[in-house]
């Protein structure tokens, strides 16, 4: 796990930028080593948002595997361009990690190579820092329940509102779990104030249900109150409330 991290903080905060400026400056004298991982870390930092952008339009959407491979192509394809300009130039004139110089501790002769080290090390912190806390504590988005009613047929159209007594009234109820949460919800059905049906209906997160409902018109009259009540979990007060007026002949 923690090398998973380590390896995607590389890859994410400073790989596609070394990879680029490795293209765009193969001297070895073009950038000293501070410039380069300066230059390198700011590259990544404008070249993943970029990717990720152009990989939202795409049908695979921002995701792990998505940016890896996306990531991955663009480090490995600029890497290849770059080690194409090296080839044409002198050995001792191409730039080459100095691998020995970097396991000694040192931050620089001068003050100001000290400081701007210490710098670029401190933003490469933070901005890891970040990027994990935002991998490990996703935003959630809007938590809401759809909550609707359907005719017979399917659609939002051709509802029971004109009856004969003793005639079925047919509709669709369907409900819709988005509140990031697994929700017991209690269904309520009243018709002119009685209660005529009660059902308990458990919905994992992004889960849809719907099912046919029919209620039968005992007495005659105008604008008889068809409500629909939806309560989440244990809650006393109603959660969604729909309704309809059907009138009896």
């Amino acid at each position: 796990m923690i090398f998973r991290i380590l390896f995607g903080l590389l890859l994410v905060n400073f790989l596609p930028g070394f990879s680029l400026s490795a293209m765009l400056f193969p001297r070895r004298d073009d950038l000293d080593g501070i410039e380069r991982a300066a230059l390198s870390f700011i590259l990544s930092l404008a070249i993943t948002p970029l990717l990720g952008l152009i990989l939202n339009f795409t049908p695979f959407g921002i995701r792990l595997i998505p940016l890896f491979v996306v990531l991955s192509v663009f480090t490995i394809s600029v890497s290849l361009v770059a080690w194409v300009r090296q080839l044409k130039l002198q050995s001792e004139e191409r730039f080459r990690v100095p691998f020995e110089r970097l396991l000694k501790v040192n931050l620089g002769q001068s003050a100001l190579d000290k400081v701007l080290s210490l710098v670029l090390i401190a933003s490469i912190i933070g901005s890891s820092a970040t990027l994990v806390y935002v991998v490990v504590t996703p935003k959630i988005g809007e938590r809401f329940t759809e909550f609707y009613l359907l005719g017979s047929n399917g659609i939002a159209s051709d509802y029971p509102i004109d009856l004969k007594v003793g005639e079925e009234g047919k509709m669709i109820i369907g409900i819709v779990n988005h509140e990031c949460e697994n929700i017991t919800y209690r269904l309520e059905v009243s018709f002119n104030g009685s209660l005529i049906y009660n059902e308990n209906v458990f919905l994992i997160e992004n889960e849809k249900w719907e099912s046919h409902f029919t209620f039968k018109a005992k007495n005659k009259g105008e604008n008889q109150k068809l409500e629909f009540l939806l309560y989440k979990d244990q809650q006393i007060e109603s959660y969604r409330k729909l309704h309809l007026w059907t009138s009896v002949t």
